[in-house]
């Protein structure tokens, strides 16, 4: 049998971003451009094959349109119906009229939101289908056109719409009753027997067993998710089950459809707090019971009436109450001070590394084409710091005639030189703003200045915005070199391949933690983009925006000459950035019925109070995860539910709270827990706790306890539920994924050993396990990898008279690898995720790259090698050793 490696050199690997802008004259201007990080890897055959389907091109036909969805986390949505009610004053029944920012929001997102992957299916089948083809590139485009000959159905077919959410649930099926699911949940698995184990497509999120009504009113686990989906009554319970029990949540998620409320009154619990929801109970129409504490509450007068049916005396048919994700227009008793502006200042290294790698040009650039999409109104402000040895602030003020640049030199004592006019209006003051974004490149574009400020100009960011917050974006090439905060280089690349362990993935000084906390009590945000191929001591400027709830951003090898494709990554994560949507002043806390408890938080935020997270800054990517307990005995309620509540101003200046409520059962029997285990959200949180260990402790500690987590749990599930008396090694269908996953974690770059690794790219991999949504961290964990050539219409969807092949989920390993083949890897490393484009722009992407110069891309190999999680790599266990490893730990 060839080995694992001996398969993947006999493939020519190709890794590439494609950047897609829309040349045709009669689409919007508004399209939203998107980069896509693939991995597409085709043999030579599989190329031949696809150079002899094609015969002549296409004629454009522009009513023939698709959405390409590479990763949907980030712009997944529509809990629930679009509403705006109230009895107080109307607000627009427009989500991003509310908020600002940009979402690509179309005809297709609904449709789009349940069916991951199903797009490379429907470019493949067009592929499959063509026949007598030539490859012909059109000269007078940029485009190069294919002709799909279909010669069982008609063209006009293949270019009808896509179908509504309704007919997309037909076509599927829908589920089988919740306790056939629940059986199946718990049918014994034999990992060493049973070897194809994963799902034809991407795995969902078990259904909880709970009544229709219940389950339609449901929050969506996209955006609150459970790690078990039946609560133990007891803590005993779920100690029995060696199982953690936690929440992830995506609370401020692209949402294509929002209920929207403004009203006099926010009804709440008078006990507890909790903001009404679908699953409290009202006793009669002037009482209603609270879910989480279980108070009587009277129901006020106002809230009788529904603004949606336009009736009076059905409490019970409000918006609030029928939708599990809501969001309320605050009061001013939600409000210490008056909303204030967006306010968006830029830091910037301009030191001579960071000129000649060519970020500063890229940023300019892109700042400019997207200056009128950031969120924001006509009180927008804007400012900019430049740094090297010395701070450069600008003097904007709309008086002027062209920018001033005002040097500070002492950056040991540093100071604001005017307070007036470096963050300025940028309705006011855009002409100049627009001067200095052409100017900035060409003014530092001779410096030899190798030396790097940064604390100082955070320092000077901090005092800047003090007075309103806001966020303030890090542009960083290099490590720290002077004032306050310089650090030393810490990494021997020596260690980098050490089994014995890891050192200095903390911070080397708490300079940062102690100014982000700062930041963080001014409702200031920082992120971080570090840009730089040499070590930068990212685990201690992490901390500037790990505590004040900011994101960090990291490209390893960006250069404009020997990595274009980095720089084009930079771009479109920066153009997704600067006009993704962002709450200001952000709390949320997270309530929980009575008995339950949570007591670590893992994400990007400060800590305010044991149960308030303070979030200076909240954007739509951002994931958290909580850890829970059982203090009291559940026994005397069947449902357990969770609350969140997110307060934040919006960048048009309007306080909202954005409230999503989950509920679950709660069970009694052991069996019942395990078969509501929910493996993948079981994964993400171990992952956030072994990061916590790995600093906390050691990175070895770290694995052994995810292999204890594994051990723990099957063990308990076969001496406690399972009768199977078999030699072999036992898991309910539930978890029969979990041992793999555990792998999988532990051959990622923020906990494996033994593979070479930098230690910034480390703590970059740690860093985004504790702040991404969970399928993005799934997506890292374990990619989706498919066959494309092979498609048929066997198990294919037939939506509104189209057939929508299904391409099949394989094992990440290379035994799934043949020569004839034609395989794609989605690792979800992509943040702008929608596209609505023409069917020629698919083409162009398989054409181009098969029709351009051969190169073997050794960098992808090995990238595309270490995803292949389930085999041997020279410091790691295969898939099947790794349960031969935990059979034997089992039976100690």
């Amino acid at each position: 049998m060839l080995s694992a490696m001996q398969r993947l050199n006999e493939f020519h690997f190709y890794s590439f971003w494609y950047v897609f802008r829309d040349p045709t004259p009669n689409l919007s201007a508004d399209t939203l451009p998107i980069s896509a990080a693939f991995m597409c890897y085709f043999s030579p055959a599989s190329m031949s094959k696809a150079l002899q389907s094609c015969t002549k091109p296409l004629k454009d036909n522009s009513s023939s349109q698709l959405c390409f969805v590479l990763h949907l986390p980030p712009f997944s949505g529509g809990d629930s119906s679009s509403t705006t009610t109230g009895s107080a004053s109307p607000v627009p029944n427009s989500y991003d009229s509310l908020e600002g920012g940009s979402y690509p929001g179309t005809y297709f997102t609904q449709l789009l939101i349940n069916i991951q992957c199903y797009v490379y299916s429907a470019f493949w089948r067009h592929l499959k289908n063509l026949t007598q083809p030539i490859l012909r590139p059109d000269p007078s485009s940029n485009l190069t056109f294919l002709l799909p000959h279909i010669s069982t159905q008609p063209q006009s077919q293949m270019c009808s719409p896509f179908p509504n959410m309704s007919q997309l649930s037909a076509a599927l099926g829908g589920l089988s009753g919740v306790p056939e699911l629940e059986v199946e949940a718990l049918r014994p698995v034999n990992l060493l027997q049973e070897r194809n184990l994963l799902p034809h497509q991407p795995l969902d999120a078990p259904e909880p067993n709970l009544s229709a009504d219940l389950k339609k009113a449901n929050c969506s686990p996209d955006t609150f998710r459970c790690t078990l989906t039946n609560i133990p009554q007891t803590q005993a319970l779920l100690n029995k089950a060696r199982l953690p029990l936690g929440l992830l949540l995506h609370p401020f998620r692209d949402l294509a459809q929002l209920p929207v409320i403004t009203s006099n009154t926010i009804v709440r619990c008078r006990s507890c707090r909790t903001y009404i929801n679908p699953f409290v109970s009202f006793l009669d129409q002037r009482r209603w019971k609270c879910n989480l504490c279980y108070r009587v509450n009277d129901v006020p007068d106002e809230f009788m009436y529904n603004p949606v049916t336009r009736s009076y005396g059905e409490p019970h048919k409000r918006p609030e109450v029928q939708n599990s994700t809501v969001e309320f227009i605050a009061s001013s008793d939600y409000m210490l001070r008056p909303p204030q502006p967006a306010v968006y200042l830029f830091v910037l290294d301009v030191s001579h590394n960071a000129v000649e790698g060519g970020y500063l040009n890229v940023f300019c650039h892109t700042l400019l084409e997207n200056l009128d999409k950031m969120p924001g109104d006509t009180r927008t402000r804007v400012g900019f710091i430049t740094f090297n040895s010395t701070i450069h602030f600008y003097n904007l003020h709309e008086s002027l005639s062209q920018p001033q640049m005002l040097v500070v030199s002492d950056i040991d004592d540093i100071f604001i030189p005017t307070h007036d006019s470096l963050l300025v209006n940028l309705k006011e003051s855009r002409v100049l703003v627009r001067v200095l974004l052409t100017s900035l490149h060409s003014m530092f574009s001779q410096t030899r200045e190798t030396h790097s400020a940064l604390g100082p100009a955070l320092q000077a960011a901090y005092k800047l915005t003090s007075p309103t917050g806001g966020r303030v974006s890090v542009f960083q090439t290099q490590l720290p070199t002077l004032g306050p905060g310089l650090l030393q280089s810490r990494e021997d690349p020596n260690q980098r391949s050490s089994t014995k362990g890891v050192q200095h993935l903390g911070p080397a000084t708490d300079f940062y933690k102690k100014l982000a906390l700062d930041c963080s009590g001014q409702q200031i945000g920082v992120d971080l983009f570090l840009l730089s191929s040499q070590y930068s001591d990212l685990a201690s400027l992490a901390c500037m925006s790990k505590f004040s709830a900011g994101s960090i951003f990291y490209y390893p090898s960006l250069h404009h000459v020997h990595n274009p494709a980095q720089l084009d990554k930079f771009q479109k994560d920066l153009e997704r950035y600067l006009t993704r949507k962002i709450g200001f002043e952000a709390v949320m806390r997270i309530r929980c019925t009575k008995g339950l408890s949570i007591h670590t938080f893992h994400g990007n935020f400060f800590v305010r109070s044991t149960d308030l997270l303070s979030l200076a800054n909240i954007n739509p990517d951002s994931g958290f995860a909580v850890q829970m307990s059982i203090e009291e005995s559940l026994a005397d309620t069947s449902l357990a539910c969770f609350q969140s509540a997110l307060l934040y101003t919006s960048s048009k200046g309007k306080r909202r709270i954005r409230v999503h409520t989950l509920c679950l059962p709660v069970v009694s029997q052991l069996s019942d827990v395990y078969a509501g285990a929910d493996v993948q959200a079981i994964t993400c949180l171990l992952a956030n706790m072994a990061i916590d260990r790995s600093i906390s402790s050691s990175l070895s500690d770290a694995r052994d306890a995810l292999v204890n987590a594994v051990v723990d749990s099957l063990s308990a599930y076969k001496n406690t539920v399972s009768n199977i008396q078999q030699s072999g090694l036992i898991a309910p269908a539930a978890l029969c994924l979990f041992p793999l996953y555990v792998l999988a974690l532990l051959k990622q770059k923020a906990l494996r050993m033994g593979t070479s690794t930098k230690l910034d790219e480390r703590v970059f991999a740690m860093c985004e396990f504790k702040s991404q949504p969970l399928q993005q961290i799934m997506h890292a964990v374990h990619p989706d990898l498919y066959r494309l050539d092979t498609m048929s219409d066997q198990g294919a969807l037939h939506l509104n008279d189209c057939i929508v092949p299904q391409p099949h989920l394989l094992h990440l390993t290379a035994e799934k690898l043949t020569r004839e083949g034609a395989f794609l890897m989605d690792c979800g490393s992509v943040n702008c995720t929608f596209i609505q484009t023409m069917l020629s722009f698919l083409f162009h992407m398989l054409i181009h790259f098969i029709t351009s110069p051969y190169r073997d891309d050794a960098t992808a190999k090995t990238s595309f090698f270490q995803h292949l999680v389930e085999d041997r790599s020279e410091s790691a266990l295969s898939y099947y050793e790794f349960l031969l490893h935990i059979q034997q730990q089992m039976s100690k």
